[in-house]
Formats: structure tokens, sequence, C-alpha cells
């Protein structure tokens, strides 16, 4: 899908687009204001490619076509092999929890949206914009700062769980069934995950990283909360199906990762 909205404030650019069926959004500071327009431009159509690379609503995709049988992964697209790779680490780095492979075939949908944004946030910083943060259907990329990332609440719509004050290269990643139904399959059954966890909220530097590290916790449960603390430069906050919380030792704590 294409089109969007830009809106600028002073020093600042501020854009919408809808694609890889979600909504992302842009806020970009300060930096040379001629040569900002065009990186941005450059990150939508980062993302636009995306999606028709790995959509697998797209029978012409390549991640279609490489389920179908009809395009072997050594014809694919050089990213189609990163993300093979990526998903590949992150299985490993999980246990087992996070996993593209279904049914024997390939799907990297848990991995592909954080990793498109956190690419797309660094095409931003890379052409010299003081701050970036681009939102992609609620998983947040940022850089430079300072940032307030509100956190919806699972089981009261329309407040916060918890804010997450930013400065550097931060991400920040929930996964959880509050809007989207039952979605994230235990790999172990193939069927949807049992809901130990309202949300799972997870803060690193990484998009790409925070996003499998959020899926993979939702799928285990409770079990996952040695295996978030003891998960590098990360933090975590969770609503459990009562209402209470829990987080990780550093959650709150002044710094690039603050809750």
């Amino acid at each position: 899908m294409t089109g969007g909205t830009v809106r600028e404030r002073a020093g600042s650019q501020r854009r919408v687009e809808h694609t890889m069926g979600t909504v992302f959004s842009f806020d970009v500071r300060g930096g040379d204001p001629g040569r900002i327009p065009a990186a941005l431009e450059e990150a939508v159509l980062w993302l636009r490619h995306v999606d028709e690379v790995f959509s697998t609503y797209r029978p012409t995709s390549q991640i279609s076509r490489l389920a179908a049988g009809t395009l072997p992964l050594s014809k694919c697209t050089p990213e189609v092999w990163e993300v093979h790779r990526l998903c590949d680490a992150a299985r490993r780095r999980t246990g087992g929890w996070f996993s593209a492979g279904y049914a024997g075939g390939f799907d990297p949908t848990g991995l592909v949206k954080g990793w498109a944004v956190e690419r797309a946030a660094a095409m931003l910083a890379a052409a010299g914009a003081d701050a970036v943060l681009v939102n992609g259907g609620g998983d947040v990329q940022a850089h430079g700062g300072p940032w307030r990332i509100g956190v919806s609440h699972p089981l009261r719509p329309g407040t916060l769980a918890t804010v997450v004050h930013a400065d550097g290269d931060v991400a920040v990643a929930t996964s959880g069934a509050a809007e989207r139904g039952p979605h994230i399959a235990d790999p172990a059954t193939g069927r949807p995950a049992a809901p130990a966890m309202a949300s799972v909220t997870v803060v690193c530097p990484s998009l790409t990283d925070a996003d499998v590290s959020a899926t993979a916790s939702y799928a285990m449960g409770t079990a996952s909360f040695g295996w978030l603390a003891d998960q590098p430069a990360t933090e975590a906050f969770v609503v459990l199906p009562d209402g209470e919380t829990w987080h990780t030792a550093g959650f709150g704590v002044p710094g690039p990762h603050s809750g």
C-alpha cells in the first residue's frame, strides 16, 4: 500500500505510512534539511520493498514462492538470505522458542518487521538526523533523543502500562494477544501459546533482537523470567493476566534503557 502524510515543524519531520499490513510512523529531528527528506523517502521505499519480498499474503513475494516450492533459496535476494541467517541465530539464542519454521516451511514474520524498522531508522541516523524514532505497529526503534515511549496496557484499553524514557540507541517491542488475538505459536505444538502473560515488553539496543525476545518470551510464559534477566543489555516489563506486573531489575533505572 502506498501513500502517507508528512508533517513538518521547526527542526523536525513526521510521516505516517501504511504498508506490511500495519502503520509506520517516523519522527525525525534535526540534521541537514537538504538531506533528511530524501533519506525519509528512502526509508519508506525500503519498507515497501520488504513488504514485496517478505509478505506471506502476496503470492508473488519471494517468501510465498519459497513456501510454494517455485523459488529455491539459492535464487532469493540477499535480504532473504540475511533474514534466514537471523532467524536461525534467533532460534539458537532462544532455545527454540522463536522459530521461523512451521510445517516444514519458512515464515520469518516474527522477525522481519523489527529488522525492517531497525534498518529504516539506521538510514535516517546515517543521513545525519540528530534524533530518530520509527514506530512499526507499536514496535519502536529510536536513536538520539530524549524520547518517551508509551507501552499500551493489554487489559485496560486506552491507558499505558509503563513508559520507557529513551536516549540513545533503544528499541522497544511488545508481544501479547490484546490487539491481534492469539497469534504467537508454541513451536513445540504449532498451536497458539497458552496465555500465561497478558503482554511482555522488551527494551534493548536492537529492534530485531527485541522483537525476537518478546515473541519467544510470550511463547515461554513465566518460565521466561530468568531467561530475560540473563539477556545482555536487555530489560523487560511483563503484565500478567490478573493485572500484576513483573520487570527485570534494571527496568526503570536511569540510563539508555530506562522505563
